[in-house]
């Protein structure tokens, strides 16, 4: 039965339910190691909440309940479908996928993150993405290196293997 022959509230309610897909980006899906196994567990407890929505009996308060975790298990289902392992780089030759690097801003700042895939990144844990316009510039680069990423010079002062968190 349409939603239009029954009381509004049930309109408003399956409305409520229908929540846009979470964009897919259309960069190689890298990952770490530990970065698909985040997606592994992120999209166990997705299907941990879809299944706790399903007990609730009324049913406009399950669809409330269950649209989150059925648009996320969407999304995880395809990042971990795609996902490709980059291996942990073994030398700190030059700038990669996986290193941990730490550079100068013009205005004396040093920061220092580790370049992962776009899933994993959280900056203010100290990673970014492989796609970050940061990132991009310092991929390929060596120690002493200077490159410009959003308008300021950056010099790279270190490349490590491990993690800053």
């Amino acid at each position: 039965m349409s939603v239009a022959f029954v009381k509004e509230e049930s309109a408003e309610t399956a409305a409520e339910t229908l929540l846009p897909d979470r964009p897919i980006s259309p960069h190689p899906n890298l990952v770490t190691e530990a970065g698909l196994e985040q997606l592994k567990r992120q999209l166990e407890e997705a299907r941990e909440a879809y299944q706790a929505s399903s007990a609730i009996d009324d049913i406009n308060e399950r669809r409330r309940q269950a649209a989150g975790p059925l648009r996320d298990l969407r999304y995880l289902t395809e990042r971990v479908r795609t996902a490709q392992i980059v291996p942990d780089p073994t030398d700190t030759e030059v700038v990669a996928f996986g290193h941990t690097v730490t550079f100068s801003r013009e205005d004396g700042r040093v920061q220092t993150y580790r370049i992962v895939g776009e899933d994993e990144a959280d900056p203010k844990a100290g990673s970014i993405s492989y796609v970050s316009p940061v990132a991009r510039q310092l991929v390929g680069k060596r120690v002493g290196d200077v490159v410009m990423a959003g308008g300021q010079e950056l010099e790279l002062l270190s490349i490590t293997l491990q993690d800053v968190c």
